[in-house]
């Protein structure tokens, strides 16, 4: 099994699909979700997902050490877009991550990136 990351993207000021606008819209779009990640989870496919806050609750750390250190509020780059939130999975392969971003996008309406995704450390379940 590999790891991938499922990037979910949002347009600054406009919105892609129609964003849940009556609470009875949020409560099924939470649903679709939901059975989307029990879904995933069943599957073992699923290893860890969330949503971001929006980019103006960024905060950036650029320098070397010490005093060199710059803090700044916002995002690291201006954009029009930005990553409101992902997935990382495991799959047998590229096909494999493509079909569950299929059902993410389903569920989300919402455009996916799907990237491989290289853990530097070990992921909380150990694997």
């Amino acid at each position: 099994m590999s790891h991938y990351l499922l990037s979910v993207y949002e347009a600054e000021n406009r919105v892609e699909g129609a964003a849940p606008s009556t609470p009875e819209d949020m409560q099924a779009f939470m649903r679709r979700v939901i059975a989307l990640e029990e879904e995933m989870d069943k599957a073992g496919a699923f290893v860890f997902g969330g949503a971001l806050h929006g980019p103006d609750a960024a905060t950036v750390v650029r320098g070397g050490t010490g005093l060199d250190k710059v803090t700044t509020d916002g995002p690291f780059a201006e954009g029009k877009e930005h990553i409101g939130g992902f997935y990382i999975i495991d799959a047998e392969d590229l096909d494999e991550a493509l079909e569950w971003a299929n059902k993410v996008v389903e569920a989300i309406n919402h455009a996916i990136e799907v990237r491989p995704f290289r853990a530097t450390g070990r992921l909380q379940d150990g694997r």
